[in-house]
């Protein structure tokens, strides 16, 4: 079994910063890419965020020179650095993880619950 659990949402004002922490544990041999992805009322889940096991990184045009995602030195957490937030930028964030699992040494992908962000204007 695989778990993947966010933390770190909150409510902040318009042009605020808050920092994201996605874990991943259980039955990992080894973890490749690991994403942000958020789901507003009434839009599409669209990508943020993403960042390969070698480091490499891809943001959504909305959220370059603002956000800027991380790794952790274990390798199966991955950080979310939000600075001058928008009242766009709101909805719940989700972590999505691609783990090989120690079971079978195949990759899937696994999600967590989601954590909420909240922006005042």
């Amino acid at each position: 079994q695989v778990q993947v659990v966010e933390s770190g949402g909150g409510l902040v004002q318009a042009g605020g910063s808050l920092r994201l922490s996605c874990s991943a544990s259980g039955t990992i041999f080894g973890v490749n890419a690991m994403s942000w992805y958020r789901q507003a009322p009434g839009k599409q889940r669209e990508l943020v965020a993403a960042i390969t096991s070698g480091g490499s990184t891809n943001y959504a045009g909305s959220v370059k020179g603002r956000f800027a995602i991380s790794r952790g030195d274990a390798k199966n957490t991955v950080y979310l650095q939000m600075n001058d937030l928008k009242p766009g930028d709101s909805g719940v964030y989700l972590c999505n993880a691609n783990v090989i699992s120690v079971l079978s040494f195949v990759a899937n992908n696994y999600w967590g619950q989601g954590t909420q962000v909240t922006v005042s204007s």
